[in-house]
Formats: structure tokens, C-alpha cells, sequence
């Protein structure tokens, strides 16, 4: 029996890590109906994995439920509430990010160099779902990297509210994508000069 629960919760994770994915880079719209035989459809699973998702990413504010309407992706919140957000979320990225700096390994560099090829390729093509889901993926790795799951969680929901910032942002403020690479470049080149405060605010630079 516990097998099967560590199965079921297993199952969510990677269905909430998808449709989180489809929410923050905008493959799924602001008010779009969530529907759930669709999804047990899509992924091939009985409701309980989706249910379970499903109540994940409205916790942390993706979705939320309707009278009568049943679920659906979050609206955003105003601006005001939002420039306060930003601020929280420079505070969690730059904590996670001063929580490993001392311990970064080569490894860290292989992983952050496939997601910036990536993301180079995405801003090639001007794929701005693909660019947002690259530029979310670089900052994830660097919350995952501290190795605190609550840390996660609270970004999880800091980032739900700012989800516009990576396909909304990046169109308006950028002619050229490729730009966007350029600035993570520049991250990762002050991270390999171990100064801390400058990586701290290289990081920070970035998050709008």
C-alpha cells in the first residue's frame, strides 16, 4: 500500500511540474478552464495523480477554483502587489543563491550551460514560450540548488504571481532576444569569479 502512495505522489510532482510549466511560460491563458478529463487524457493517469496537482498549483496560487466554474489559471495580481513580489523574490533568489555559493561545482556550470544552449536557441528562433520556459528553468535551478524544500515552495509561489514578467516582459522590453541570453551570460560569468556580492547583485539585476 505504501508503494502505491509514494507512486500516486510521485505522479503529481511531475504532473504539477508540467502544468506549472504550461501556466508560468503561458501555454495555458489567465481564466482558461482547467478540464480534468483532459488532462487524465493527456497524461494517461486515473484523477487522483490529477486532483492531486491539481490542488498543488492552486495552493501555491497558479489556479484557482470559480462558483459554479470549477478551476481555473489564476488572474494576476494588480501591479502594486506585484513590484512588492519582485522584491520578495529577489530576497528568496539571492538567499538561496548565498545559502550554495561557496560549494558551486562543475557540475552546477554543466547544468547552467545546457539551459543557457537552450535558451540561446529559443531566443534564436524568437520562441518566446520556449525563452520563458529556459530563463524559469535557470532561476528554478538556482532555488533547487540550495537544497531546501520549503525555499521551493514559497518561490513556487512568489513566481506564480509574477508569471507575466516571462513571456509578457520579454516581448515588450527586448528587440532583440538573443539580449536575454546575453544578461544570463553575464550571470554565470560573475558567479565563476567566486565574489559573492557581486553574484548577488548580478542575480538581482535580473529579476524584474
Amino acid at each position: 500500500m505504501a508503494v502505491s502512495r509514494n507512486v500516486i505522489f510521485n505522479l503529481r510532482d511531475q504532473i504539477a511540474e508540467e502544468l506549472r510549466k504550461d501556466v508560468l511560460c503561458g501555454r495555458m491563458v489567465e481564466g482558461e478552464r482547467i478540464s480534468e478529463p483532459k488532462l487524465v487524457e493527456r497524461f494517461g493517469v486515473s484523477r487522483t495523480p490529477i486532483r492531486e496537482a491539481l490542488a498543488q498549483l492552486s495552493y501555491e496560487g497558479l489556479l484557482e477554483a470559480q462558483p459554479n466554474m470549477g478551476l481555473r489559471v489564476a488572474v494576476r495580481p494588480p501591479d502594486s502587489v506585484r513590484e512588492l513580489v519582485v522584491q520578495i523574490r529577489r530576497s528568496v533568489e539571492t538567499f538561496a543563491l548565498r545559502a550554495f555559493f561557496s560549494r558551486i561545482h562543475a557540475h552546477d556550470f554543466v547544468l547552467w550551460n545546457k539551459i543557457l544552449a537552450d535558451l540561446l536557441a529559443a531566443c534564436q528562433e524568437r520562441d518566446y514560450l520556449a525563452i520563458a520556459e529556459q530563463d524559469v528553468a535557470f532561476h528554478r535551478s538556482i532555488i533547487r540548488r540550495a537544497h531546501q524544500r520549503d525555499l521551493e515552495s514559497i518561490w513556487n509561489s512568489l513566481v506564480a504571481r509574477v508569471r507575466s514578467h516571462f513571456w509578457e516582459t520579454q516581448r515588450r522590453d527586448y528587440d532583440d532576444p538573443v539580449d536575454i541570453y546575453r544578461e544570463h551570460v553575464h550571470i554565470l560569468e560573475v558567479f565563476k569569479k567566486g565574489d559573492i556580492e557581486a553574484a548577488v547583485e548580478a542575480l538581482s539585476k535580473n529579476i524584474a
